[in-house]
């Protein structure tokens, strides 16, 4: 059985406060593939809880970037979002992840604006 889609929002707000508890840290402390992969975490649940609420099967979607192209396709306000300095939307995030605290802010930036997106239509 699937998870339900608030299961993905939950796990997706979860992994986004914690990668963005690492960037609180001084610069020297921080741990940037936490923040990494919280980041991509979150906002490949974010779209997967996004297609699951609308009806799609998720499953197929194997990178961000096909996720992504799904939710725009139901919702043109996805377009807003910038992934164009995000260097994982092609790639198995399992096997991606960087370890610049430049990059990995960046990753934080477009999960957080994910989330404030899903926030402004009242989805989360």
């Amino acid at each position: 059985m699937d998870k339900e889609p608030i299961d993905y929002f939950v796990n997706a707000a979860k992994k986004l406060n914690d990668a963005n508890k690492e960037l609180y840290k001084p610069k020297e402390d921080i741990v940037s593939f936490l923040v990494c992969k919280n980041s991509q975490f979150a906002i490949e649940n974010y779209l997967r809880g996004y297609l699951l609420k609308n009806g799609v099967n998720h499953e197929k979607y194997t990178t961000i970037n096909s996720l992504y192209e799904q939710c725009k396709k139901i919702n043109k306000n996805f377009s807003k979002l910038n992934l164009v300095d995000f260097k994982c939307q092609s790639q198995n995030t399992d096997l991606k992840f960087c370890n610049e605290v430049s990059i990995v802010s960046k990753c934080f930036d477009v999960a957080n604006n994910l989330d404030t997106l899903l926030r402004q239509e009242r989805i989360i």
